[in-house]
C-alpha cells in the first residue's frame, strides 16, 4: 500500500513540472514554470531549500540527476530551447554547460547508465533528439538525431548498460560490448527504438500502437534476463507495455485509463510501473505469473504548490527515483 508520507513546500511561485531525488535520495530538485530550478537537501524526511538555479528564460519542464560518480551534477531542460547543466561545488551551484541548438522547446531530458560516460539525451518539440557528451578536457561534444520525430519529441529514456545479447536478442552471443541504446516517444503517435553504430545513431524498430502523442517513455532496468521491457504512454488513455522477444517487440496494454497518462515509472528493479495522469492520481502496477498486469496500489497526489513526496522507497512517477 502507498501512502502519503510527506509534503515539500517548494516556494515555486508558479506551477511545478517536475520533481526529482538523486541517486541516494539525500537531495531533491524541482522546477516550474516560474522559471528556476530548486534544490532541497533531504535528511531524516526533513527538506531544506538549499539553493534556487536561475538560467532559464521559460518555463522548466524536467530536471534529472548524474550517477554520482561524477559529482553532483543536474541537467535541466526548457520551452526556452535551452538545456543547462549545473554541479555543486563546495556547496554552491553553478553552470558548467549550456546546450543551446534546438529550435524548439526541450521536453525531456535523461542521463545515460555510469557505465557509458557521462552522456546525456534531450527532446525537443523540433523534432530532434540530440545527445551531449562529457569529454576529457571538459567540454562538450553534441550529436542530433534530426527528424527524430516529426512535430516533436516528447519523452527520451535510455536502455540499461548490458551486452548486446540482453537488449537486442535473446539467444546466446559471445560479445559483451556495452551497447547505447534509447527510446523515445512522440507527437507521431510512435515509440522509437535508436542505436548507436560507429557514432552513428540509427533508428531499429518503431513500434506502433499509441493512436495519440505518446508523452512518456521508460526502459526497464536490466535485471540480467534476456530481451527488454520498454513502457509507454498518451494522450489515448494508455499505457503499452513493449516486450523484446525471439520474435521482436510485442506490445500489451496495460490498462485504458479515464485520463490522459503524463508519466511511466520503473522501480529500481524493474518490478513495479508507476502511472500518473491527468486524473491526480499515481498507480502502482505489476506483472502477475501468467503474464496480465495488475494494479497494486493507487493514491490522489497533492494538490497546490506543495510538492508530494509518495514513492520514495519504489517509483516515482516523474520519471523515477534512481533514473
Amino acid at each position: 500500500m502507498v501512502s502519503i508520507i510527506n509534503t515539500v513546500d517548494t516556494q515555486h511561485e508558479e506551477m511545478i513540472h517536475d520533481a526529482q531525488m538523486d541517486y541516494y535520495g539525500t537531495k531533491l530538485a524541482t522546477c516550474s514554470s516560474d522559471r528556476t530550478v530548486r534544490i532541497f537537501d533531504v535528511k531524516s524526511g526533513h527538506y531544506n531549500p538549499v539553493d534556487q538555479l536561475r538560467g532559464h528564460e521559460g518555463p522548466v519542464w524536467q530536471v534529472a540527476w548524474a550517477h554520482p560518480m561524477y559529482g553532483n551534477i543536474l541537467a535541466s531542460c526548457s520551452y526556452d530551447r535551452k538545456v543547462i547543466i549545473w554541479k555543486e561545488t563546495n556547496r554552491s551551484w553553478m553552470k558548467i554547460h549550456e546546450y543551446s541548438n534546438h529550435d524548439s522547446s526541450v521536453n525531456s531530458v535523461c542521463w545515460a547508465p555510469n557505465k557509458l560516460g557521462l552522456i546525456l539525451a534531450c527532446g525537443s518539440s523540433d523534432g530532434a533528439i540530440s545527445i551531449l557528451t562529457s569529454l576529457a578536457d571538459g567540454s562538450w561534444d553534441a550529436v542530433k538525431i534530426t527528424n527524430a520525430h516529426k512535430i516533436g519529441c516528447n519523452a527520451v529514456s535510455w536502455a540499461p548498460a548490458v551486452s548486446s545479447k540482453h537488449l537486442l536478442d535473446p539467444s546466446p552471443q559471445k560479445s559483451n560490448d556495452k551497447l547505447k541504446m534509447l527510446v523515445s516517444g512522440g507527437c507521431d503517435n510512435l515509440v522509437k527504438i535508436w542505436r548507436e553504430v560507429d557514432g552513428q545513431w540509427t533508428c531499429e524498430h518503431e513500434l506502433e500502437g499509441h493512436t495519440d502523442w505518446v508523452r512518456d517513455v521508460a526502459w526497464a532496468p536490466s535485471i540480467g534476463l534476456p530481451g527488454s521491457c520498454v513502457a509507454s504512454c498518451s494522450q489515448d488513455r494508455r499505457v503499452i507495455i513493449w516486450s523484446n522477444r525471439e520474435n521482436g517487440w510485442e506490445s500489451k496494454i496495460l490498462n485504458t485509463f479515464n485520463d490522459v497518462i503524463w508519466h511511466v515509472s520503473w522501480s529500481v528493479t524493474g518490478g513495479i510501473l508507476a502511472v500518473s495522469g491527468g486524473d491526480n492520481q499515481v498507480s502502482l502496477w505489476r506483472e502477475t505469473m501468467d503474464g496480465e498486469w495488475e494494479c497494486v496500489s493507487e493514491v490522489s497526489k497533492g494538490q497546490g504548490q506543495g510538492f508530494t513526496s509518495h514513492l520514495e522507497q519504489s517509483a516515482s512517477a516523474s520519471h523515477g527515483i534512481h533514473s
